[in-house]
């Protein structure tokens, strides 16, 4: 009867640190091109997200796709690229959005018509509280922003309380409001933490005309 081949403690050795380093290739592969966990800083998205939850995204979705309307996502700042920030998806490249008298207009890009974004998802201390910067002020007076081509134009559900597209500046002082297509890295996919508020996003059907 034939005995197992003894190995070497160096070969269990290696074997283990192989192991060790599949894992980690896989681990990195899937956090840089399929899922990645992020945790929420500030109050800019209440109530959709709270300060200190843990959220998922989607990296592939948009490795295969483009960000759509409504849709909430993590991307790098033009006044900030060091950091990552969490919005959502108001306007698309071409769009123009007007925020006039506490509410958003959009002119979908190739549209004549103009639309008044119905947004649910705003409390009720910010329904109807959409300003330009601040986001405080309580000014109603409109701006129009025209999205350029692979850029797109975010904002805080907490309207208020939000720097976004309405406030990003560059180090000069100069309006920077849109972010580019490729700073954006992922899709909100669901809240992971805390357990009691598991719960996965689907973007808003906004019935704008088609």
């Amino acid at each position: 009867m034939a005995q197992a081949k003894q190995h070497g403690v160096w070969f269990h050795i290696l074997d283990v640190v192989f192991n060790i380093v599949v894992i980690v290739a896989i681990v990195a592969g899937i956090r840089t091109f399929l899922v990645s966990p992020f945790q929420v800083e500030g109050s800019s998205m209440v109530n959709t997200l709270e300060n200190n939850e843990y959220i998922i995204i989607n990296k592939l979705v948009y490795f295969i796709g483009t960000p759509q309307r409504g849709e909430i996502v993590v991307f790098r700042p033009p006044n900030d690229p060091k950091k990552y920030y969490v919005k959502r998806v108001i306007g698309l490249p071409g769009d123009e959005v007007m925020i006039r008298g506490g509410n958003v207009y959009i002119k979908a890009a190739g549209k004549d018509k103009e639309e008044r974004l119905d947004e649910p998802y705003l409390n009720a201390s910010n329904q109807g509280k959409t300003y330009r910067h601040p986001p405080g002020s309580g000014d109603p007076r409109e701006i129009d922003y025209i999205v350029p081509p692979d850029h797109y134009f975010v904002m805080g559900d907490n309207r208020q309380g939000s720097l976004d597209s309405r406030s990003f500046m560059l180090s000069d002082g100069e309006a920077s409001p849109y972010v580019q297509r490729t700073s954006i890295k992922g899709r909100v996919w669901f809240v992971a933490l805390p357990i009691t508020k598991i719960h996965a996003f689907e973007a808003p059907n906004y019935h704008l005309e088609p």
